[in-house]
């Protein structure tokens, strides 16, 4: 007997093509569980332009002028867009080649940032700290959680997101505050806490499972994924004051303008997801939990548009805008393409 592999389906919503025309941007977004690196933009005719590439288990994303940074299984690469101004290549107005790559085995790289400096520092999930790559090692650590007595590999606390202020880290989600082997997993539904980096002190606690903290417009945004809801931190205050229902478990956060683009994954068959309050808000709003984007309207707090991904593709880790891109691609290993794609710089 043979399992067939199920198709990808991507249906969008009916404005979604003109909302990223008004808005001049494309997006990207990884899934790490089939391994993709898509690209939603428009063709010539605004309708959308959909592109993937494989990368084995490509998770984090950041993108920094012309340039992409992107974890994978054991690599951090970094793409550029090797495209002038204002030219093509195939119909594309960005082309992004994975021009360097730091081996770092497997640390399970969560989020990625570009400090003031233009040099990237990473969520080392494995071992609980920002950290930063090596050209002699996996890893550099910058810092870690003061309630983690030391770095060992074993994903104590599942630190996995960052926010950056000012050119520096700002803050930090973690799954719990453990210090001993996976325990976060035993805290999942209440223990999730944000940690502000310069002191190490919690901002807010008793989240479930947070993700993706972002700081825009003097706030600092972030995903409690394991209750469903987008919303943002009053320091001050230490809540987390809820904005937009996600109806998925959601990880991936951007924005662009007044608006802000959300991922959501379908929660996995497995304990780590059992119990979540993210359950119990779909079964009383009479939903499914949904893999694909939700892009929401800051001022109003509706979603406004979406993207629904069906088929093989069923968790998204990561999504970022592409400001200024139309219509995007990138070059992979798999096919030839990157043989022949040669470049001179100056």
């Amino acid at each position: 007997m043979t399992t067939a592999t199920p198709a990808l389906g991507l249906t969008a919503s009916r404005q979604l093509p003109a909302w990223l025309a008004e808005q001049r941007t494309s997006l990207a977004f990884t899934t790490y569980q089939a391994g993709k690196l898509f690209f939603v933009g428009l063709q010539p005719d605004r309708s959308l332009s959909i592109f993937e590439r494989t990368f084995n288990r490509c998770m984090g994303l950041c993108a920094h002028g012309s340039t992409l940074w992107m974890s994978s299984l054991v690599q951090l690469w970094r793409f550029e867009n090797v495209l002038a101004p204002g030219a093509t290549h195939e119909g594309y107005d960005a082309l992004f080649v994975p021009q360097l790559g730091y081996t770092t085995g497997d640390l399970d790289i969560h989020d990625i940032a570009v400090d003031g400096d233009g040099a990237p520092v990473f969520v080392n999930t494995l071992f609980g700290c920002l950290a930063r790559p090596s050209v002699t090692h996996s890893f550099r650590p910058v810092w870690r959680p003061p309630f983690l007595s030391k770095l060992a590999p074993e994903d104590r606390c599942h630190l996995n997101g960052l926010a950056m202020r000012d050119g520096k880290p700002g803050w930090v989600t973690a799954g719990s505050r453990s210090d001993v082997a996976d325990g976060w997993r035993d805290r999942r539904t209440s223990g999730g806490c944000v940690l502000d980096v310069a002191t190490g002190d919690v901002v807010v606690d008793g989240l479930s499972m947070p993700h993706s903290p972002r700081w825009y417009r003097d706030r600092l945004w972030l995903l409690d994924s394991g209750s469903g809801w987008f919303g943002w931190v009053d320091p001050s205050r230490g809540v987390f004051e809820r904005v937009c229902f996600c109806p998925g478990f959601a990880r991936g956060l951007g924005f662009v303008g007044d608006f802000a683009v959300v991922g959501l994954s379908k929660p996995r068959d497995s304990s780590t997801f059992a119990d979540l309050a993210l359950a119990d808000e779909l079964r009383r709003r009479d939903a499914d939990a949904r893999c694909g984007l939700q892009i929401i309207d800051l001022r109003t707090g509706d979603a406004v548009h979406w993207l629904r991904i069906e088929g093989v593709v069923s968790e998204l880790y990561d999504v970022v805008p592409l400001p200024g891109i139309r219509r995007p691609m990138a070059l992979g290993f798999v096919t030839d393409e990157i043989r022949r794609m040669l470049t001179i710089e100056g």
